[in-house]
């Protein structure tokens, strides 16, 4: 028992709560799935079983639980209202009128000109195009939509195949919210000192022009990440497109002049803390927008 606790860095209380099937010190399931490979791995199991059982279990209980507070509302069969066409006719004529007022006053006393748009993803801050812009490479950002990955792989200080957790890279762009790539749990933010660094290299399938990416990392702040492109997936074809410090949650990598690019590399070079008291950093879900080389107005990536 205090091997594994060592080793994991999770408390033997809360290892032992866990062997009796009590998640309830964990804070949560986010952190539960978490002790359950980070304890899975340090005996030399397979996590994704118990993982896969654990949400099960949960499942059966938030529905059992749904069941017994539901409220019972006795059904009426004979009672039946009429429409109240007055309310209805009402809601008609506000929502016309502010209708009317926004498009005068956003057209600056104008009628708003038909055709005038740009298409952007719903969840970006910064969206690869704006609507009636005049700024440089406003016209072929219009062009940019969301890319599908055809793979993605663990990848460490020596390329493919020395990365963390090697088995569930797929995760990251399986489009699954509660599904995610973890690096391994380290002793301090920058890898323990055993390492520069570790991340994902997510393939395109062919050389794309790439203007966003957008990250979904787990809550906790100060991951250290870079995102880097390149036509090969080796580290020194690997240039660098963007970064930021501090990152967590939701962050959004976009390219001050799009890339062309197969690889996407996220490299990630110091880790945030978590509440077990392990560093490690979790990626749910990576979104590529960009569009075809001749589309967009491009830089090479090599």
């Amino acid at each position: 028992m205090s091997e594994v606790s060592g080793s994991t860095r999770i408390r033997e209380v809360i290892i032992r709560a866990i062997e009796r099937d009590d998640f309830s010190a964990c804070g949560g399931d986010f952190y539960a799935r978490g002790h359950i490979r980070a304890i899975a791995t340090a005996v030399g199991t397979d996590p994704r079983p118990l993982i896969e059982e654990y949400d099960s279990t949960r499942r059966i209980q938030e529905i059992a639980a749904a069941s017994v507070f539901a409220p019972v509302t006795p059904i009426k069969l004979r009672e039946r209202r009429g429409v109240n066409w007055t309310a209805v006719l009402s809601v008609f004529v506000l929502a016309a009128l502010g209708f009317a007022g926004y498009l005068y006053f956003s057209g600056g006393g104008h009628p708003a000109k038909a055709g005038v748009h740009g298409s952007h993803p719903r969840d970006g801050r910064h969206s690869p195009s704006a609507a009636g812009s005049t700024s440089p490479g406003a016209d072929s950002a219009a062009h940019a939509h969301a890319l599908t990955p055809v793979s993605a792989a663990a990848f460490g200080p020596a390329g493919l195949g020395s990365g963390d957790d090697p088995a569930d890279a797929p995760l990251a762009i399986d489009g699954i919210a509660g599904t995610a790539w973890h690096t391994s749990y380290y002793a301090s933010a920058n890898l323990g000192g055993l390492q520069s660094g570790t991340g994902l290299l997510v393939d395109l399938g062919k050389p794309m022009a790439i203007t966003l990416v957008r990250l979904r990392l787990g809550q906790p702040r100060g991951a250290h990440l870079v995102l880097r492109a390149g036509d090969s997936p080796t580290p020194a074809s690997l240039k660098v497109m963007n970064s930021e410090a501090g990152a967590g949650g939701i962050v959004r990598l976009r390219a001050t002049v799009p890339y062309v690019a197969r690889y996407l590399l996220i490299w990630f070079s110091r880790l945030p803390l978590n509440p077990n008291g392990s560093y490690f950093a979790s990626i749910y879900g990576i979104r590529v927008y960009g569009g075809q080389p001749g589309t967009i107005g491009v830089q090479l990536a090599g």
